[in-house]
């Protein structure tokens, strides 16, 4: 009897089917765990620090403001540099960022000021390292599997949120925030050795633009990707919409803090576990979105107005376990949104400009937390956290409505890949004339 050598080996399926996703996915999923634990434990040292939630808008603020700025150039760098060799290095300078942070805490000297500037320093890389990863994704899997794959990735994303927040929450009540800042930069290794073992043969790379030589270059390739989102309905509805929900609806790492220790007297133990409601939620959501052929407009409005109203609901209770279903649901709503926004944006954008169109994604919704945290963060401070929730949620809820109306009067009706160039044989790199 001849041996089948397939016999008793894992099938992988999908995105997964592919081994360099895997080894980022797998990579990223330890990584993310670190995040979440420092995100969390970060917010707990600086609510301690002042007694404000007022500052929690501040550090989230100073954070994502480098992305608000440079974010849309660091969507040019995605599209001129390799990508892979891009990631390994913003990776690298995360996880020395979140070594000194340990260091900052272990030694008790930490303030207020070290903080933000450490949170503006991470912001700088993540500028360059979120354009260049979503963008990178299509390298790994190809076209086909560009949807599964996004859901995969977000799946993995709020798997995290889950483990991650518990994990912290009980650290920061056995061993303190130092711990969850070390452990962080210790999971930065796993992805950098992902990445370092992927086979560069079977990668799909993209067009790689021309490097820039003058401002106006520069200019030009910015105004490119601008004039795409604005000439393509799908796109412009995904970065409108997730722009204005995340503006004002989404700055749970402002409100949450406060909502357990003010609101419910929860402690950090009780916001772990909302924070991982939370993620239970996305996760549910984004496993969803993945088992999608291709993603649906009207689910990134039906997130967005499902994310207000249970903002809302959160702004009118006290009772811990109905705020933990409230969570529950605010995540499955978030994520279904922003999946679907993000894989709408993949599937309709040429190669060549994928790194550009992702990165003004990218910028509306990670650089409106500049503009939306320190307003989320007044109205918890010079009213009350209930306040702040409603407010947010409320203006969720409007451009939810409005964006429905524009989708059912005809505006979308399905998510085009018109004029989208596929990735060439594995190993082939094309480039424009002139291109290093």
């Amino acid at each position: 009897m001849t041996a089948n050598p397939a016999r008793g080996a894992l099938h992988w399926r999908g995105a997964l089917r592919h081994r360099n996703f895997r080894l980022f996915w797998f990579g990223q999923l330890i990584s993310l765990i670190g995040t979440w634990m420092q995100s969390l434990a970060q917010a707990w040292l600086v609510l301690l620090l002042t007694h404000d939630p007022l500052w929690l808008g501040f550090v989230a603020a100073i954070q994502f403001l480098p992305v608000l700025v440079l974010g849309l150039f660091g969507g040019v760098i995605a599209d001129v540099l390799p990508k892979r060799t891009t990631i390994i290095g913003t990776q690298v300078a995360s996880m020395l960022l979140a070594f000194v942070l340990a260091a900052l805490t272990f030694a008790n000297v930490v303030q207020v000021w070290h903080i933000l500037v450490l949170a503006a320093l991470l912001g700088l890389v993540n500028a360059v390292d979120m354009p260049t990863r979503q963008a990178f994704v299509v390298e790994m899997v190809g076209r086909d599997d560009i949807t599964n794959a996004v859901g995969l990735n977000s799946a993995m994303f709020n798997a995290a949120r889950i483990v991650g927040p518990a994990i912290g929450g009980l650290l920061i009540g056995a061993l303190g925030v130092t711990a969850c800042f070390f452990l962080n930069g210790l999971s930065f290794v796993a992805v950098i050795a992902g990445l370092l073992l992927m086979r560069e043969a079977e990668l799909l790379p993209a067009v790689r633009l021309a490097r820039p030589t003058s401002v106006r270059d520069v200019a030009d390739n910015l105004a490119e990707g601008l004039r795409y989102v604005r000439a393509t309905p799908v796109v412009l509805l995904a970065v409108v919409l997730v722009g204005l929900v995340s503006t004002f609806a989404m700055n749970f790492n402002v409100v949450a803090p406060a909502l357990a220790q003010t609101v419910l007297g929860v402690g950090a133990t009780g916001l772990g576990f909302l924070m991982a409601s939370m993620g239970l939620g996305s996760l549910t959501a984004a496993l969803f979105v993945a088992s999608l052929d291709r993603p649906r407009p009207g689910i990134i409005v039906l997130g967005a107005l499902g994310l207000g109203a249970l903002e809302i609901v959160l702004g009118g209770i006290r009772s811990y376990p109905i705020a933990l279903i409230a969570m529950y649901g605010a995540g499955a709503s978030a994520i279904a949104m922003m999946v679907s926004a993000n894989t709408s944006i993949q599937l309709a954008v040429p190669d060549r400009l994928r790194g550009r169109v992702l990165s003004v994604y990218t910028t509306v919704f990670a650089g409106s937390t500049p503009i939306g945290a320190p307003i989320i963060g007044w109205l918890a401070s010079a009213f009350s956290t209930e306040v702040a929730l409603v407010v947010g949620g409320g203006i969720a809820v409007i451009g939810a409505l409005v964006a429905g109306a524009w989708v059912v009067r005809g505006g979308l009706t399905r998510t085009g890949a018109a004029g989208a160039e596929g990735p060439r044989r594995p190993g082939e790199m094309r480039r424009r004339e002139g291109a290093p």
